[in-house]
Parts: C-alpha cells; sequence; structure tokens
C-alpha cells in the first residue's frame, strides 16, 4: 500500500515500568502500520503488552510510573497531516482524544461513572468536542444506542450503569466510543463480555462502520476466532514483543512462531473435548510443536471422562425457580410491572458433574446464579441442597451452610477489594465462618491453595491492581476453596482471559473438580468453553429454560431453533 494513505503508524515503539524486580519492559520495540478501512488485530497472553501498546497510542498512560523509552506514534490529523502524536501537549491531544481517536475499555464497569447516567456519559464528548449540540446530542446518542442494538434505547439514555447486563454496559462503551465518528478506533477486548449472537452482531457493526465510514481500528481480542472473523491483518504479542504479524488468512492457517501455534492449539474446540486443553509451555522449545505430546493428546478423547450422573441422589434440585424484578411502579411505590428474569425453572445437578449454562446477555444466566446462591432471594420456587430448601430458611441457617457453596464471579478485578491484600482477602471469610482455628493455621492453608492454583507465596501480600486478568481470576478461585465447598457457581469465570490463560485455568477448575470433588455449575457466553467443561448443557432464553440435554447430543443436534442460532454465532477459524 501506498504510505501516503496510511493512518497511524508505530515505529520501534518502547514502554517500561519500574516493577518489584526492576524495570519491566512492558512494550518492546514494537512497530505496525494501520490503514482507513483496514482493522489490525492484537492478540497474546494477559501481561504480553497488548493493552499498554493501545493506551500509549492513545496517550493515556499516566505519567508518575510509565515511562516511553523510545518510538514514534505517527498519525495522519485531518488538518496538520502526520503528526508524531508522542510530541504533543496533553491540550493538543485532547483535541484529538475522543473525536478523531476512540476507544472502548476492556472493563466498562470501571470505565463508566457510576453516579452519573448512560446517555449523559455520551453525550458529554459529543458536546465538548462541538460534534453536536446539547439539543441534538440526545437525539443522536439514541440513533447510536439503537445502532449497537441496545433494547429501549430510550430507556437506557436514563439508566444507571448498575442497571444494565455486562453486554449492555459494554455496548455503551462502543456506542461512546463512536459517539463522534473517529477516523480510528482502538477497541480493547470490546466483545469480552457478549454473548456469541451479540458478538456477532458487534462484529457486524464494527465491519459496517469500517466500510462506511473507512475508519481504521486496533482491535485487541483473547479470542482468536473474533480476531480472525473482524481482522484484516493479525499482530502476534509476546512478553512485551510483536513475534510474528501478516494476514489473518495466513496467520492462522500457516503459524511460523511456536508461539503462533501454541495460541491456536489452546483454543477448545468444538471437536473434540480432551483430558487437557494444550497451553503455551507444550509448545516452546520445541523443534516440532505441532507433532508433540499436548497437540496430539487434543486430539485425543478420553472415554468417560464427562460424568454420566442420572442415576445418583442429586446434589443440588431447582423446583420451580423464579426470580422477578420491579420495572415501574406507581407514583406511592407500589408495583405496576415486573422483568421476570428467571421463570419457573427446574433442573438437578448431580455430586461431581459439571452442569453448563449458556444463553445471550440478559437471558437470566447471572441472576439463576445468584439465586441459587441465595445472594438474591426468589420470589418463589425451591434451591434444595442435600435435602435443605435454601431459598426458604432463615439468613442464620444460611450462614452456616454459606461454606458449602461458593461463587467464582465473572468481573475479578470487582469482586476484590482494591485495599485488601490477594491473602487477607482469602482469609477474610475463613475468619468469618471459623474455619481452621487460627490466623497462623489459616495461613499455611492459604498458602497451599495459592500453590494449587498455580500462584507463588509473594503473591499472598500483592494487592488486586498488582496483578495480571489471570492472576486475579487464580485468586478469586482460592478464595473460594479455602471455605472447603462442594459446590461452585462458576460466572463467566473465564470471560476475561485470553485464550492461553484460559486453557490453564480450565484445566485447573477440571483439576480441581477432582482433587475437592467439586460439582460445578459452569455460567459462559462463550460456547466453545462450555462444550468442553460440561457433562449436560441448559440453554436459557428471556428467563425460561428451553433445551437441557448432554453436551455432545445438544451440540450436535439441537432440539431448539434458539439453541441452534446460538451455536451458529459461534466465531471459528
Amino acid at each position: 500500500m501506498d504510505n501516503q494513505q496510511v493512518l497511524l503508524s508505530v515505529r520501534n515503539l518502547s514502554v517500561e515500568f519500574p516493577g518489584d524486580d526492576g524495570i519491566v519492559h512492558a512494550v518492546d520495540d514494537v512497530g505496525f502500520d494501520l490503514y482507513p478501512g483496514k482493522t489490525l488485530g492484537v492478540v497474546g497472553e494477559s501481561g504480553s503488552g497488548k493493552s499498554v501498546t493501545a493506551l500509549t497510542v492513545m496517550r493515556l498512560l499516566g505519567t508518575s510510573k510509565a515511562r516511553i523509552r523510545s518510538g514514534e506514534i505517527w498519525f495522519r490529523h485531518p488538518q496538520r497531516g502526520m503528526t508524531d502524536l508522542l510530541k504533543l501537549r496533553d491540550d493538543e491531544m485532547q483535541t484529538i482524544r475522543g473525536r478523531y481517536m476512540g476507544m472502548v475499555f476492556q472493563e466498562p464497569m470501571t470505565s463508566l461513572n457510576p453516579v452519573k447516567r448512560c446517555g449523559p456519559q455520551v453525550t458529554e464528548s459529543m458536546i465538548w468536542h462541538k460534534h453536536a449540540t446539547r439539543k441534538s446530542a440526545r437525539k443522536k446518542v439514541i440513533e447510536l444506542f439503537r445502532e449497537v442494538r441496545l433494547p429501549d434505547p430510550e430507556k437506557v439514555f436514563h439508566a444507571w450503569p448498575h442497571e444494565l447486563s455486562g453486554g449492555q454496559k459494554q455496548r455503551v462503551m462502543i456506542a461512546m466510543a463512536m459517539a463522534c465518528n473517529p477516523l480510528l478506533l482502538i477497541a480493547d477486548e470490546p466483545t469480552t463480555a457478549l454473548d456469541v449472537t451479540v458478538q456477532k452482531s458487534i462484529l457486524d457493526l464494527f465491519n459496517s462502520l469500517i466500510k462506511s465510514h473507512q475508519m481504521a481500528v486496533l482491535f485487541i481480542s483473547h479470542d482468536l476466532g473474533v480476531i480472525n472473523t473482524i481482522a484484516d491483518f493479525t499482530a502476534v504479542m509476546r512478553q512485551g514483543k510483536i513475534v510474528e504479524q501478516g494476514t489473518s488468512a495466513r496467520i492462522f492457517k500457516q503459524p511460523v512462531e511456536p508461539y503462533t501455534k501454541a495460541l491456536v492449539a489452546c483454543r477448545p474446540s468444538l471437536n473434540d473435548r480432551p483430558a487437557k486443553l494444550a497451553v503455551v509451555e507444550d509448545f516452546l522449545g520445541k523443534e516440532n510443536p505441532v507433532n508433540n505430546t499436548a497437540a496430539s493428546e487434543r486430539q485425543t478423547i478420553t472415554p468417560g471422562w464427562h460424568k454420566k450422573a442420572n442415576t445418583e441422589e442429586p446434589l443440588l434440585e431447582v423446583k420451580n425457580l423464579k426470580a422477578f424484578f420491579v420495572e415501574k411502579r406507581t407514583i406511592t411505590g407500589k408495583p405496576l410491572t415486573y422483568h421476570k428474569a428467571v421463570n419457573d425453572i427446574s433442573f438437578t445437578l448431580f455430586k461431581g458433574e459439571t452442569l453448563g449454562l449458556v444463553g445471550e446477555s440478559g437471558c437470566g444466566k447471572t441472576t439463576l446464579g445468584r439465586s441459587i446462591m441465595r445472594l438474591l432471594k426468589p420470589v418463589a420456587g425451591k434451591v434444595v441442597y442435600k435435602g435443605v430448601d435454601i431459598a426458604g430458611i432463615s439468613s442464620k441457617k444460611l450462614r452456616a451452610l454459606r461454606p458449602k457453596f461458593q461463587i467464582i464471579f465473572q468481573d475479578p478485578y470487582a469482586s476484590l477489594t482494591p485495599g485488601i491484600s490477594a491473602g487477607e482477602a482469602i482469609m477474610e471469610p475463613m475468619r468469618v465462618h471459623g474455619i481452621l482455628t487460627n490466623n497462623k493455621v489459616r495461613k499455611k492453608h492459604i498458602l497451599d491453595i495459592l500453590e494449587k492454583v498455580g500462584l507463588e507465596e509473594k503473591h499472598y501480600y500483592r494487592y488486586p491492581h498488582e496483578f495480571s486478568g489471570g492472576q486475579r481470576q487464580r485468586v478469586c478461585i482460592a478464595r473460594a476453596l479455602a471455605m472447603n465447598p462442594e459446590f461452585i457457581v462458576c460466572d463467566e469465570s473465564v470471560s476475561a482471559l485470553d485464550v492461553s490463560v484460559q486453557a490453564q485455568v480450565l484445566n485447573l477448575l477440571n483439576d480441581l473438580k477432582e482433587s475437592f470433588d467439586l460439582t460445578y455449575l459452569f455460567i459462559s457466553h462463550d460456547l466453545s468453553v462450555v462444550k468442553y467443561m460440561s457433562d449436560r448443557v441448559m440453554v436459557m432464553h428471556e428467563g425460561e429454560l428451553v433445551e437441557l440435554n448432554d453436551a455432545d447430543q445438544l451440540y450436535a443436534n439441537p432440539a431448539n431453533a434458539y439453541t441452534k442460532k446460538l451455536i451458529d454465532a459461534i466465531p471459528s477459524f
């Protein structure tokens, strides 16, 4: 391509941070070009430098710790021409950021202002950049909300962030980034919180915007199927460096570097369910990684690996469970209409089983999981755990049972307190429930658990912000295990992880299931992951259970049209 057409050109970019063990080279001599109407996908393990590269391009790195050691970031400004963004003053960069360059951040809950309604947050940048008047901004934002497939855009405009599902919040962030029709859109894991059907519609939306606006997109994702679907070119990052880049077609069909081959092999397949997923370490340092033990093991289905437990007494029985939320009230506060998040659902869960739960964003998956845990009180129905109805017992009796059923939340950062170390976060519920005799014994128990989940003693003293995403999720898994539970609800527990770390965590969950004789309710929007993990799979749609079957049978011959729609939307390569 003609260099005159390039919109963004990154040259020899190096960024470093001070760390416990010296200087961390987060980005090391990175370079790439991005053209109008094209998408560059960036993949790599957690901590490989993907997000730091994106934040540096946007000039959003804090100046207190981060240091740009070298490099240039050239951007084709409509008025200035080719401009090195690293040489601009902060006030000059502010006129570009938001107007000509938009960004969709990885964690929508921490990116949205919790005390400001969604609509005004989007209109703010439009008004500041004089892209719309205060009067016309509202109309434009509602049109944007409709364009990103938000239900009832008028209602979402006036909604608070906490009133929206994870997928809906992410769509608000996408609308915010696109508010001023930017020339460059940087999307940092923009489909992480979305189910497959909404993800497909968002990817279609990105593609249509790219074509209609000739917008360039830097697209970061841990989902290789997503990258293959949307990206014209792909760059693979590892330890701050780009180890391989080229056309997406070539990268995914004929990867050259062992690390790239490892990433492709780590992703769960719909066609087979091996005893263990391949991980990056299995591939590096091998002369012929494609034929190594891990790769060949991936093709081997282990007979009897998935549990067939229909003849046993169930560990958990859910009977006609209902969980409703008030939508509208009268002026006196009397409920008028309800949202039926969980509507008359019944199923059984057997000891040692993994029961998968899938469905679109807002279908009631998380509400069902939290209702079973009694984190939300259902309006009707029973949740019978070993003969005890959890839904109907007193708070005092429920408290005594709490250690036996735990939950791993969707967002590991939001579920850890920023000012409390990992060790203290794990120990606190142990103290509350009187598990073990004293803090010294508890600490020893916690260190054993940390080792089992792949962490070290030094991680006991670290705070949430000092961990990568995968490490934070391991801390949350350790916190759940420390209570010696029998049943764990995994609520999107690997959704925020890149494919390599995801494989490690899935292998870990299966190993822990065997070691601790655990039972899982595994909630995820990633149908490939759900099939790999589950003995049986439930499908939810608009608060109702539409299908429940053996995992292999459900994917091979879906009985319900909605299930077929979900399976057809799975991105592949």
